[in-house]
């Protein structure tokens, strides 16, 4: 069986970005919420954000919110923030493979790919 990981890491301080809070959603027909957490210490999920039966083919976004770990953080952010909430829209065509997405980011620029 499948699964769907993230990692979070804040490239502008160097470090694991903990406490961020993401939310996962399928497309299907509109915006599906399926869960949503907070990155642990290690900018990391304590667990698979999906898997077992609800891990299935399709499209998904992954809403990261930047703009709120950036200003607990005690960063001093633009009002709008430039980055505030991250989407990041992906594609699952093997129900049985390991999608993992990575964020790095910084207030003003992120990456992402699909990582092992």
């Amino acid at each position: 069986m499948g699964k769907l990981t993230t990692h979070v890491l804040d490239t502008s301080a160097g470090r694991p970005a903990a406490d961020m809070a993401w939310t996962l959603y399928r497309l299907d027909h509109g915006h599906i919420e399926l869960c949503q957490g907070r990155t642990n210490d290690d900018g990391r999920n304590d667990g698979p954000a999906l898997q077992g039966d609800a891990f299935a083919c399709g499209t998904y976004e992954l809403h990261f919110f930047a703009g709120d770990y950036f200003r607990q953080k005690g960063g001093d952010l633009e009002s709008p923030a430039f980055l505030d909430t991250v989407v990041i829209r992906f594609g699952i065509s093997d129900a049985d493979s390991h999608y993992h997405v990575p964020l790095l980011i910084s207030p003003y620029g992120y990456s992402t790919y699909r990582g092992s």
